[in-house]
């Protein structure tokens, strides 16, 4: 597994810095661990092909971790992507993702995207199969109008565990127990 910060900046491009994205590449395809309202910008800028991301994780709706999500289906949609994506987030992930893509494109909601877009619904408890890999979700201290997760990611036998914007709480250490690699952002 391969991880690449792609954004860590904050919801206000601090010092120029893109918006949080992680994006993990393995044998099986790559995905990203939220995408942040500039995350297409910072993809392309890498290199990398958005059209080749499969699985898109999100721990929190905020704009700054899942506002990217809309662009990047406008980007595959109008780039000729066919590749399936898929989006896993907190509960009401479609409908987040929905409205913010008819604010951002007006009539959205009537277009039939030229790929499937699919939708889970992440919550605590056992792990999820999310293509590759298999996501454990943890609640966190961050009010975003739903549940905010810290993610343990399973992929190609390595564990990644990163919480997006979180008050201190114990289960950040239950998240990092045991993990490859613990990425923590902090919010106060």
């Amino acid at each position: 597994m391969l991880l690449r910060f792609l954004g860590s900046g904050d919801a206000f491009g601090s010092d120029g810095r893109f918006q949080t994205c992680l994006h993990l590449a393995g044998p099986e395809g790559s995905l990203l661990v939220d995408c942040g309202a500039s995350s297409l910008i910072a993809i392309k800028r890498e290199g990398l092909d958005p059209s080749e991301i499969g699985w898109v994780l999100l721990t929190h709706l905020h704009g700054d971790h899942f506002g990217g999500v809309p662009f990047l289906i406008l980007d595959g949609h109008f780039g000729g992507r066919t590749v399936p994506l898929l989006l896993a987030g907190p509960p009401g992930v479609r409908e987040r993702v929905e409205a913010a893509l008819e604010v951002l494109f007006p009539g959205s909601s009537a277009i039939r995207w030229r790929f499937p877009v699919t939708y889970v619904e992440l919550a605590e408890g056992p792990a999820h199969a999310v293509g590759p890999v298999r996501v454990t979700a943890f609640p966190v201290e961050h009010p975003s109008g739903a549940p905010a997760y810290a993610l343990r990611v399973e992929y190609a036998g390595r564990v990644l565990a990163y919480s997006g914007d979180t008050a201190w709480t114990e289960r950040l250490v239950e998240v990092a127990r045991g993990a490859d690699l613990f990425v923590c952002e902090a919010y106060t």
